[in-house]
Formats: structure tokens, sequence, C-alpha cells
């Protein structure tokens, strides 16, 4: 992991704009690292200040007794918001975001794989038999709105349709389009 939390300036934002935006781009880094090594999805600008959670072990340095500020935070995710690394989630606010550690395109990859190697082409599958697999997958977890942008990613390519299903919306995995 990079020394980005371990030092008390890049904890703080930067009067002058250039080590400003460098400092965020380092955090950008470390927080995407982090969340796909973690497999969490969502950060939320008051991580910052409530010890013990998910993102403590990036957002606060004890051996120095500093930790990242919630305004400094919202600063960061805003920039991440803005480079297409995150949406804030719900809309319409901006203290809470979903991750785009992978893009849409590339968890639309991931799913389109997952459903061939699992013997899923042509098959129906609801949203929840995809993100709460019986047998752990990559996708478990995945949040519904990164689902829906990866499944719209694979009906523009022809390798997926939207079905409505009883219980909410499926998709099928169409086989034959695969290197698209």
């Amino acid at each position: 992991m990079s020394d980005v939390d371990r030092t008390p300036n890049e904890l703080s934002q930067q009067p002058n704009p250039g080590t400003q935006a460098t400092v965020t781009q380092h955090w950008t880094r470390l927080i995407l690292a982090y969340a796909r090594h973690r497999n969490l999805f969502v950060l939320r600008t008051e991580d910052a200040d409530v010890p013990g959670g998910d993102w403590d072990e990036i957002l606060r340095n004890p051996r120095i007794n500093r930790r990242l500020l919630s305004s400094h935070l919202s600063a960061i995710l805003a920039d991440m918001v803005a480079k297409g690394h995150a949406v804030y989630e719900p809309p319409k606010q901006t203290s809470s975001v979903l991750l785009y550690w992978r893009s849409p395109e590339e968890w639309a990859q991931v799913l389109y794989d997952w459903a061939n190697s699992t013997g899923q082409m042509n098959t129906i599958l609801t949203f929840y038999e995809i993100v709460e697999p019986p047998v752990p997958s990559p996708l478990s977890g995945i949040p519904l709105p990164i689902l829906r942008k990866a499944v719209g990613v694979l009906t523009k390519s022809a390798r997926a349709q939207i079905i409505a299903v009883s219980d909410g919306e499926g998709v099928r995995f169409l086989s034959g389009n695969a290197g698209k």
C-alpha cells in the first residue's frame, strides 16, 4: 500500500492547487486499490468520522494521531465522480458514492465470463441470483446499479438481454459474441 496515509500533509487539504491535485490523485488510487482488495463498493464522507469502520485502515493513522477529514474526503469523492471513478449513490446527494474500481465495461466482461464458465448461457437469471450466487463468485455482493450498468453494456453488444421475471428483473446471456 502507498504511504499516502502515513504523512500528515496528505491527510489535509493543500492550499496549492497543483499539490492538492497530486494529493487527490494519490488518494483516488489508494481508495480504488483498497476497495478492490477488500471488495468494498460504497464510501461515505461520514466514514472519515466514524472509527472502526471498513475504511479505517486508510482514513486514519493512529501512529501520528491524524485522520482524513470528512470535508477533504468529500472533495476527493467529488473529483472521483467528475473523473468517472465513482457515482453518487443514491443520486442527488454528495455524501455517498459507488466506487468504480472496475469500469462498467470491465464488470460486463466479468459477468459474461462468469455466465459462460458456469454454464448460464441462454438461461434466465434474476439479478438476485447473480449478486447472491450459491457459490461465491467475483460478482458476489455487487451493487445493483453497477450490475445494471454491466448488463446494459452486454445488451448493447448483443451478449445479453433483459427479461421481466415475476420477482423483478432478469437477464439472459447470449452465446456467440464473446469477443465484443
